[in-house]
């Protein structure tokens, strides 16, 4: 067949989308775009706001429309949480989070009038890790492995942990396994990834820690860097610091979930820490590491924040210095206790909060970047785009250069100015 796959939200969806196309491409069917004409379209939907579900939807829609007599088949979160719905949607399959190589199996034994196929489990029940072959970005550059699934913080503007259900983890011998696979492949990256992976272990004998596992990688695929996904500050203790710090394959980047800068907000958010505990990491990180780029999420305008909370947070996150962040406003996700909590704020008060804090952003971003002109960096060069190439330090900031035949290649380069959003720099022969 051929097969157009559309996946909607975060880096697991991307990477279980990948599992499955590699698993496709190996039965012999073609991955074809999903702007034309397919046998076939997956849509991996995402169910993290109410806007996710909005572009779930808009997406079956699309596919349907642009081939009526094709088969349309939908996973991912959107699908688990409200199964009804997409059914309405006259889809021939729908699955959820679980299962994607049974996801596969469905897939190929469908006929577009075989009638419609409705499989989704509760995922409040699973216990135990779908083990699924590890993918690539950016052609044989960066690979993520994704190693562990589920949530149980129960945040109450979230809905994932009734979508992807509780924690489980891949054994460290199982991701030092993909990972030497993955080495072996030339990938000179890999991205540990999963929906809470600083929970990783707690599931497993003997509770390892998520420092276990990143030895574990880091030893079994010594020639690539090893970077991390985001972090609960909850995980940065002096111990993870300390063993950390002592790979050398180990990126110096750290995205730690923040969403506010505020205690009181932080305690409607059910978020299990408070700014001096947030504070603590941050100041671990850079006591430890040499220059750690520091990244994280805000939410502003979560119900009930007042002006002056809103002020906190700007104070905060100015106090922590960050590299780079994502700012979002809040958005109502139905089903979620919050969507239930009085002092709801208008969107108008919202987006001039986030202009506000995107502002904040900004002017940290470019005194970051400043702040490494003239100072080298291992760069690893991923794609060519408008005469440069484009790549990122272990710190994650994005680097640009000119040059030639630089795919997949880590050099060491001088940074000579500022490109945009990134670097600008020239190669040191």
């Amino acid at each position: 067949m051929r097969i157009a796959i559309y996946t909607l939200g975060c880096k697991v969806n991307q990477y279980e989308t990948q599992a499955m196309e590699t698993e496709l491409t190996r039965r012999g069917h073609t991955l074809v775009s999903f702007d034309g004409e397919a046998d076939a379209y997956v849509i991996n939907t995402c169910t993290v706001t109410a806007v996710s579900d909005k572009k779930s939807r808009q997406m079956i829609r699309q596919a349907r429309k642009r081939s009526p007599h094709a088969i349309v088949a939908v996973c991912g979160c959107y699908a688990q949480t409200d199964p009804q719905a997409v059914e309405a949607l006259e889809v021939d399959l729908v699955m959820g989070t679980n299962d994607r190589m049974g996801f596969v199996n469905r897939l190929e034994a469908l006929s577009p009038d075989g009638g419609q196929v409705v499989d989704v489990d509760d995922a409040l029940r699973r216990r135990t890790f779908e083990a699924l072959p590890a993918g690539g970005l950016e052609g044989r550059t960066r690979a993520m492995l994704k190693v562990e699934d589920g949530c149980v913080n129960f945040c109450t503007y979230c809905i994932i942990p009734y979508a992807r259900g509780p924690i489980r983890s891949l054994p460290v011998e199982q991701a030092a396994a993909q990972a030497a696979r993955l080495a072996a492949e030339g990938y000179r990256e890999l991205v540990l990834t999963g929906i809470e992976i600083s929970s990783w272990g707690r599931d497993l004998e003997g509770k390892p820690t998520l420092m276990d596992l990143v030895e574990g990688v880091c030893a079994a695929a010594p020639d690539c860097r090893v970077r991390l996904g985001s972090l609960e500050p909850r995980t940065i203790t002096a111990e993870f610091c300390r063993r950390g710090a002592a790979l050398p394959n180990l990126c110096p980047h750290f995205h730690l979930s923040m969403q506010s800068g505020c205690d009181a907000t932080l305690k409607r958010m059910n978020r299990k820490y408070d700014t001096a505990r947030y504070a603590e990491s941050v100041r671990l990180l850079r006591a430890y590491f040499d220059r750690p780029g520091i990244t994280t999420d805000l939410i502003v305008g979560f119900p009930g924040e007042t002006e002056e909370e809103f002020a906190q947070t700007l104070d905060f996150i100015q106090a922590c210095a960050f590299s780079a962040m994502h700012i979002f406003p809040y958005s109502r996700r139905t089903g979620t206790p919050a969507a239930a909590m009085e002092g709801q704020i208008p969107n108008a008060v919202k987006e001039e909060r986030a202009h506000r804090a995107g502002a904040a952003a900004r002017a940290m971003h470019t005194a970051w970047l400043e702040s490494w002109v003239g100072q080298t960096l291992p760069v690893l060069f991923e794609e060519e785009k408008d005469g440069l190439w484009r790549g990122h330090a272990p710190n994650y900031t994005e680097v640009f250069v000119p040059g030639r035949g630089l795919h997949n290649v880590i050099a060491q380069t001088r940074i000579t100015g500022l490109h945009g959003e990134g670097l600008l720099g020239e190669i040191i022969n």
